[in-house]
């Protein structure tokens, strides 16, 4: 999971526009007339979803999967329908005048999306979840104070949500050692709502991590033999080798942020680091 930042500037006016008139017809429904009018809408967020993809360099915005045969959902985070909080609550309005606000669409792998069962019968993926933190306010239609919920799923646009994350040697998310309590809780929470370990993603997450390190190991060995050459050494052929490392950990390249972190683990120079896409 890598920082999102939201650009209008892609998203073409009349995309904007439609959106903008679905939100001002549906302020104006008795609430039992919302439900429907939202579900016969749902062109509209899909129609979001090229220049969502445009901003995380065609990326899922959960798990930094990016696969040209993948099909992808334009996710409400806070949830357009029901907003289950925990297994015996939920809300069955959620947030649906959020439904058309693009500032709540994330672009999402459907294994993130949505519900999902591993090989050990736990099921995974966001669906409905919407949990809160105990003691949080919790936002309505009367009162759409989100700014002061206390969500417990982590938002890839919110940098200070980013900071702790983690993944161990064979591709698991998890939190960061020095990140316990609630911070912790968000990490592991979100790891189960968006599917970030079911087995294929910890996988595909794990070759793009083991390529990185053997490259580096390579880059390493390669380094050691030229030395003998002293100033004639060909360092070319290492700066080939770099810039492939390089690109793997650039912002465009799938589990960039998890490539990333093993590469500081395992002792590499910051300059092995593309940051030149970063989202600022």
């Amino acid at each position: 999971m890598i920082f999102i930042r939201r650009d209008a500037a892609l998203i073409p006016k009349k995309v904007l526009d439609v959106a903008l008139r679905a939100q001002s017809d549906l302020e104006k429904l008795s609430p039992e007339k919302r439900k429907e009018f939202i579900k016969k809408k749902s062109y509209i967020w899909r129609g979001f979803s090229k220049y969502l993809a445009k901003m995380s360099y065609g990326k899922c915005w959960y798990s930094e999967a990016k696969d040209a045969g993948a099909n992808f959902d334009v996710d409400h985070f806070r949830p357009k329908a029901e907003a289950r909080r925990t297994e015996e609550t939920v809300d069955a309005d959620g947030y649906s005048w959020l439904a058309f606000d693009w500032d709540n669409f994330r672009l999402s792998a459907q294994n993130c999306n949505r519900l999902n069962t591993d090989d050990k019968g736990e099921t995974h993926g966001k669906g409905s979840w919407f949990p809160l933190l105990q003691g949080s306010p919790k936002a309505s239609w009367d009162n759409r104070c989100i700014e002061n919920e206390m969500v417990v799923l982590l938002d890839p646009v919110l940098k200070t949500d980013l900071i702790y994350i983690d993944y161990d040697d064979n591709g698991r998310f998890k939190p960061s050692q020095l990140c316990v309590g609630i911070p912790a809780l968000r990490v592991r929470s979100s790891a189960i709502f968006y599917g970030l370990n079911l087995e294929k993603m910890r996988e595909a997450r794990f070759e793009v991590m083991k390529d990185a390190k053997e490259l580096f190991e390579i880059i390493q060995q390669s380094a050691l033999e030229l030395e003998q050459f002293g100033d004639d050494a060909p360092m070319r052929s290492i700066e080939r080798q770099i810039e492939q490392l390089r690109m793997k950990t650039r912002a465009d390249a799938p589990f960039s942020r998890a490539v990333r972190t093993q590469l500081i683990k395992i002792g590499a120079d910051d300059y092995l680091i593309d940051r030149s896409l970063d989202a600022e």
